[in-house]
């Protein structure tokens, strides 16, 4: 096991299997020394726990909560394409995007979930730039989905 999954371990968690696409497209691609994941939704053993609107059915507590289930769900992608988390360098981008009632301006604080989950498991290498993008649905009426750019050690 590498030192960042034992690091997920600790914090009482579990690497996930990769969600599968739900359409055409890679849940992660590596170029060069980067990889970039495709949009993930918090999906827990092949289903969300919760859907709706952040605001609405969806309190910010709880997508906070499912963004950083949507981190993991990344983190999970990345290893499908490098073999071993313990090559990434630093978290160079995450953009989230929240799912949101008409009057909902909580964004930042909702994407902090993946932010912080990947500080806590990567601690400076996960700190990162970010975009936290309020948008009126998402697909499966997801509450929120995250994306991550990553640098890799060859």
């Amino acid at each position: 096991m590498s030192a960042v999954e034992e690091k997920i371990a600790s914090l009482g968690l579990k690497l996930p299997e990769v969600v599968p696409p739900l359409a055409t497209y890679q849940p992660a691609v590596r170029s060069g020394s980067y990889v970039f994941t495709s949009g993930q939704l918090p999906m827990v053993d092949g289903a969300l726990p919760v859907t709706g609107k952040v605001g609405a059915e969806v309190s910010p507590e709880q997508a906070k909560e499912l963004a950083a289930v949507c981190a993991l769900n990344a983190l999970a992608a990345v290893k499908s394409v490098t073999g071993d988390l313990d090559k990434i360098v630093r978290v160079v981008k995450v953009v989230g995007f929240v799912a949101s009632a008409p009057e909902f301006t909580g964004q930042p604080g909702v994407v902090n979930g993946a932010s912080e989950l990947l500080g806590e498991i990567l601690g400076e290498k996960g700190v990162h730039a970010r975009s936290a993008v309020g948008v009126a649905v998402l697909p499966i009426d997801a509450p929120v989905e995250v994306e991550i750019q990553v640098e890799i050690a060859d």
